[in-house]
């Protein structure tokens, strides 16, 4: 295949995963004024699970999955999936009391976070330009959550937790890659979800800490309930779409550089619009425009300056950038 071809399927690819992956999203905050967030965790964890198997029982045969997991690096992958969990927990709950768009687009700060912390834990450096585009981009992030509205809105600042918790994630990914795969950190990360979906509930899944009036707390701690059959195809979307969408994500990455994958990833910002104006008949306003203005610019540019130095500060070596936090 020639590299124009090669590179032309990597952007279908990359394009793709990212319009599935804001499905992912548009069904999350659907299920969260009904259901608890670990049960939406729980069933999204089985199917991605699923996927991840299947796909290692084709890379290394039925009876060789173990070796496609095996890991010699125990505490880091703990240490990577807390991280993951961190990220997933503040943004689901962030995404359920904001506005579609306004929760995906303050996430999108993400890559000018790893950019400000790639400084001081990896040691490497970054320029006046990049670190005023980092500026730009937090500034757009403070006028989305409205301080002037008279309190900062508790979920935004939720949703810039799973930001930092995902460029950590990053960060450790890096320190992993030389030795460990990607499908063996996506098994191990399905499995902290598992595990947590079911701790929490044997904990809270009764419901008797439900009841809060805030969106974000009753998306966390309101009891379990049997899925309505109309409630079924939200829920198959969520596993499906974050498995397939981080799947065409990663193999985007395989084929192109970062840089040049790495921008398509923002057309989850328009898409988390539409889906916002069909889904929840939520139109942004003028002054969360300008927020996802200045954090899209200011993120395209640290991208495109990327490109340029021939680095990658938005993707992990071996995988996607954002599949695993959503």
């Amino acid at each position: 295949m020639s590299s124009q071809r090669t590179a032309l399927w990597g952007l279908l690819f990359a394009l793709g995963g990212s319009l599935v992956l804001s499905v992912n999203d548009m069904a999350v905050k659907a299920l969260s004024d009904g259901y608890p967030l670990h049960e939406v965790v729980l069933t999204r964890s089985i199917i991605g699970i699923g996927v991840v198997l299947a796909l290692l029982a084709y890379a290394h045969g039925p009876r060789s999955v173990w070796t496609g997991i095996r890991t010699r690096r125990p505490g880091l992958h703990a240490l990577r999936v807390l991280c993951v969990l961190s990220s997933n927990i503040f943004y689901f709950l962030g995404l359920a009391a904001l506005p579609l768009a306004d929760g995906v687009a303050i996430f999108f700060v993400a890559p000018l976070i790893l950019t400000a912390l790639s400084v001081p834990l990896l040691g490497e450096r970054v320029g006046p330009r990049r670190w005023a585009a980092v500026g730009a981009g937090l500034l757009g992030v403070i006028v989305m959550m409205r301080p002037g509205a008279g309190a900062i809105q508790p979920a935004a600042l939720l949703v810039l937790g799973s930001a930092l918790a995902y460029a950590l994630m990053h960060i450790q990914t890096r320190r992993m890659a030389a030795t460990e795969g990607a499908l063996a950190m996506s098994f191990w990360t399905q499995v902290g979800f598992i595990a947590l979906s079911c701790l929490m509930g044997l904990t809270v899944g009764d419901g008797h800490l439900g009841g809060s009036g805030n969106a974000s707390l009753a998306f966390l701690l309101r009891g379990w309930t049997w899925p309505a059959l109309a409630d079924w195809p939200l829920f198959l979307a969520t596993g499906l779409a974050v498995s397939t969408g981080g799947i065409m994500i990663a193999q985007a990455y395989r084929l192109c550089e970062a840089g040049l994958v790495a921008p398509f990833e923002y057309v989850g910002i328009p898409m988390a619009v539409l889906w916002g104006v069909l889904i929840f008949g939520q139109w942004p306003d003028a002054t969360a425009w300008t927020g996802i203005a200045l954090i899209m610019g200011a993120g395209l540019y640290v991208l495109w300056r990327e490109m340029r130095l021939g680095r990658a500060i938005a993707a992990e070596p071996s995988g996607g950038a954002m599949e695993e936090s959503r």
